[in-house]
């Protein structure tokens, strides 16, 4: 599909119901208008759409938060990492406090081998948070 920039204008009919949710949502999420919203809220589905076709190449940010002192938990993450059938094209470490760290792990792959890397790192004794924020190549 071409890249295309230029805006086509539609009209959507709704339920004033629909149409009122829709409203408090842009103005409680600080969107400008319903349309930069409904644009933001095809592509998630976009997205998601792509996570679900499991021969698609998708991306993903893995975040995670852990306790350091816990025996062996970074040697073991990254060994998961070295070891996966997918990507790891970026992680970012910060020292949150004397126990605590934040990583974020950027990721490449397909669907279900992000998925298992995922798990084997949110499941480990140690990780406080783990979260996998979905991303694929963006649509226009």
């Amino acid at each position: 599909m071409p890249e295309n920039n230029e805006l086509a204008r539609v009209t959507v009919s709704l339920p004033e119901g629909l149409l009122h949710e829709l409203d408090k949502r842009f103005i409680d999420q600080g969107y400008a208008s319903r349309s930069e919203l409904v644009r933001d809220m095809i592509r998630e589905k976009l997205v998601e759409e792509r996570w679900a076709d499991e021969q698609e190449e998708v991306f993903g940010v893995l975040t995670i938060s852990y306790d350091h002192h816990q025996r062996g938990l970074t040697e073991k993450i990254n060994h998961i990492q070295h070891h996966s059938y997918i990507n790891v094209l970026c992680t970012t470490h910060v020292h949150l406090d004397h126990h605590h760290c934040l990583e974020t792990i950027i990721v490449r792959g397909k669907p279900d081998e992000i998925e298992q890397l995922v798990t084997k790192i949110g499941g480990m004794r140690g990780v406080r948070f783990s979260k996998l924020t979905r991303a694929s190549i963006p649509s226009m």
